[in-house]
C-alpha cells in the first residue's frame, strides 16, 4: 500500500502527533510538499502532505485559518504539517480549532524532525509501494501465463478476476460474452454489449471505464484485443475500485495473452485462406475426394456431413467493412459453438463460406440478417439449400441466383429454399417486369377506360379456365358467343394469337403481375 497519514505518524524516527482529523489518518499520501505561500493552493494537485513552519501566516487569526484549512480541503491536500519551535512554539489554537471544524488532519512536526526527513520518508515508502507492485505484476504475469497455458482463456480469465478481488469477462470479435469468471459475472458482462460495440468501432489497442452496470458500485474497464486496426475481441475487468499498479499490471498482462492466443499470424492466416481457396475450387471442379485430402483435419468433419453455402457481396462494393463484420460473426459462432467453418474470400468484393447445415453458424447468420434490409445491413448473402461435396457447384450456382434476388428485393439474406417452394411471381417483382406488363396490356385497359368492354376481365377469366369457352362464360355471366367477340378483339388489339402458348403465358404472367393501367 502506498504511504498513509497514519504510517507516518507511526513511524518511530519522525515523532509526528496528531492535533485534528483523527478519524482520516487512513488517507494516501502521495508526496509530501513545503510552502510559506499564504495561498499554495496553485501549486498543488491534491494527495500532498503539506508542511509549513507559518511564516508567511497570521496563524492566530481564527477567520483567516478557517478560510486557509478550507482551501486546503478543497484542493485536496490530504494533511497539514506544522513545525513547532520556529516561528510559534506550538500550533496555535486558531489553526486547531480550524482544523478540528474541517475534519482536517493536523499534525506536529517537532522542531528536531526536519521537514526532509519526512519527505524522505514519503519517497522511501511510494519507492516501496512501487517496488512491490511491479514484483506482484511479475508475479501475477507468470501466474496468469501458467493458467493460459494450462487452461487456454478461460483459465486466465478465472485467474485475472481472482487477482483484482472482482470479475473479468472476455468477448470474441461480434461482442458476445466467451468466457466469464466468477459464472455470475456472464450476466452482468452481457449488458456491456453496447459498449463492446463501441470500442469495437475504435483501432486497436483502445479501452474504455464506464460506470455501474446495474448490480453494484463495480468500476469497469474494458480492453480491445488484436493488432493494428482490426479488433478481435474485448477484455472487460469489474473491480469495487480503481485499480491500483498491481492490478494494472496483471490486466496488460492479461490483454498481451489474449491477444496472443486471439491474434493469429497473418502469415498463417494469409495460408489458411489459400488453403480453403483451394478447397473450395476442388469442389466447385467436383472434386470432392482431392479437396478432403487437401482440407485433412483443418475443417473437421465439414465436408463430411451435408453443408450450406453462402455467398456474401457488400451493398456498396468500396465499402469492406460489412464483409469483416460478417466474417468476425461467421468465425466467433463457429468458435462458441465447437464447429468448423470455412471462409474464403471469392474476390474482393465477395465473400463464400461453407458451414455445418442446421448449426450454429447458420442459424447466427439467419438472426442476424434475416429480417433485415440490405441497406441496413449493408451486405446482401445468399444461401444454398443442404448439400455435400459431389453437388457443391450446384450449391454454388443456388446461393448466386439467391444473392441476385436479394439483391433485386433489398434484402439482406435470401435462401434458395425461398426460390424452390411457392409461386414464381414473388421472383418477378421488380420494376423491369412490372413496366413489360404494363406496356403489354396498356391498350386493353384504354379500351376498357372508354366503357366499350370489358377485355381485362375477359381475357383474366378465359386464361384461368386455360381456354374453355363455357366455363369462362360462366364466369363472366355472358354467353360464350360475347366472349369469343371479345378475345377476337383482344387479338386484334394486341395483334397477338391467343393460340400462340408464349402469348398465353405472358399475357397471364402482365395480368398477374399488374393491377391496373399506369396513370
Amino acid at each position: 500500500m502506498p504511504p498513509t497519514l497514519a504510517s507516518l505518524v507511526q513511524h518511530s524516527a519522525l515523532k509526528l502527533t496528531v492535533r485534528a482529523g483523527e478519524d482520516r489518518l487512513d488517507t494516501p499520501v502521495r508526496w509530501a510538499h513545503v510552502s510559506e505561500l499564504a495561498d499554495p493552493v496553485p501549486y498543488m494537485e491534491g494527495g500532498e502532505l503539506l508542511l509549513v513552519t507559518a511564516m508567511t501566516l497570521d496563524a492566530e487569526d481564527r477567520d483567516a485559518m478557517r478560510r486557509y484549512v478550507r482551501r486546503l480541503a478543497r484542493a485536496g491536500v490530504v494533511g497539514l504539517g506544522f513545525g513547532v519551535g520556529v516561528y510559534y512554539e506550538d500550533i496555535p489554537d486558531a489553526l486547531v480549532d480550524a482544523a478540528r471544524e474541517e475534519g482536517f488532519p493536523l499534525l506536529a512536526v517537532p522542531r528536531r524532525t526536519p521537514f526532509l526527513a519526512i519527505s524522505k520518508a514519503v519517497s522511501a515508502a511510494i519507492a516501496a509501494d512501487q517496488y512491490r507492485a511491479v514484483t506482484a505484476g511479475f508475479e501475477a504475469q507468470r501466474e496468469l501465463t501458467r493458467a493460459a497455458l494450462a487452461d487456454g482463456p478461460g483459465g486466465l480469465v478465472a485467474r485475472l478476476a481472482a487477482h483484482v478481488d472482482g470479475w473479468a469477462a472476455l468477448y470474441d470479435a461480434a461482442g458476445a460474452v466467451v468466457t466469464a469468471s466468477p459464472e455470475w459475472a456472464a450476466r452482468r458482462a452481457a449488458r456491456l454489449t453496447g459498449e463492446v460495440e463501441r470500442l469495437r468501432e475504435r483501432p486497436a489497442p483502445a479501452s474504455a471505464v464506464v460506470g455501474d452496470t446495474g448490480d453494484g458500485d463495480d468500476r469497469v474497464e474494458l480492453q480491445s484485443l488484436g493488432s493494428g486496426r482490426r479488433v478481435r475481441g474485448a477484455l472487460a475487468v469489474g473491480t469495487g475500485a480503481p485499480l491500483g499498479t498491481a492490478g494494472r499490471y496483471a490486466v496488460h498482462s492479461a490483454v498481451a495473452l489474449l491477444t496472443l492466443s486471439t491474434e493469429r499470424s497473418r502469415s498463417l492466416q494469409r495460408a489458411e485462406q489459400r488453403l480453403g481457396a483451394a478447397v473450395v475450387r476442388m469442389l466447385l471442379s467436383g472434386q470432392p475426394d482431392h479437396a478432403r485430402a487437401v482440407a485433412g483435419d483443418l475443417y473437421g468433419t465439414l465436408l463430411d456431413m451435408p453443408f450450406r453455402l453462402l455467398i456474401a457481396e457488400p451493398v456498396g462494393e468500396a465499402d469492406q467493412r460489412p464483409l469483416q463484420v460478417l466474417t468476425d460473426a461467421v468465425e466467433s459462432a463457429g468458435a462458441r459453438s465447437g464447429e468448423s467453418v470455412l471462409v474464403v474470400p471469392d474476390s474482393e468484393h465477395r465473400l463464400v463460406v461453407l458451414a455445418a447445415d442446421g448449426g450454429a453458424v447458420v442459424a447466427a447468420c439467419a438472426a442476424e440478417y434475416g429480417t433485415k434490409e440490405a441497406e441496413e445491413a449493408e451486405v446482401v448473402v445468399g444461401l444454398s439449400a443442404p448439400t455435400g461435396p459431389i453437388a457443391a457447384a450446384g450449391a454454388y450456382k443456388q446461393a448466386e441466383q439467391s444473392l441476385s434476388v436479394a439483391r433485386r428485393r433489398g434484402r439482406a439474406l435470401v435462401e434458395h429454399d425461398e426460390l424452390a417452394a411457392g409461386s414464381l411471381l414473388p421472383l418477378l417483382a421488380d420494376d423491369a417486369v412490372r413496366a413489360f406488363a404494363d406496356g403489354t396490356l396498356r391498350a386493353l385497359y384504354e379500351h376498357d377506360a372508354t366503357g366499350r368492354g370489358d377485355l381485362v376481365d375477359s381475357l383474366r377469366a378465359w386464361l384461368s379456365r386455360h381456354g374453355q369457352w363455357d366455363a369462362a362464360a360462366a364466369d363472366l355471366g355472358v354467353h360464350r358467343h360475347t366472349l369469343r367477340y371479345r378475345m377476337r378483339r383482344v387479338e386484334e388489339i394486341l395483334g397477338r394469337s391467343l393460340d400462340d402458348p408464349d402469348a398465353r403465358m405472358e399475357l397471364w404472367l402482365a395480368l398477374k403481375t399488374t393491377a391496373g393501367p399506369a396513370r
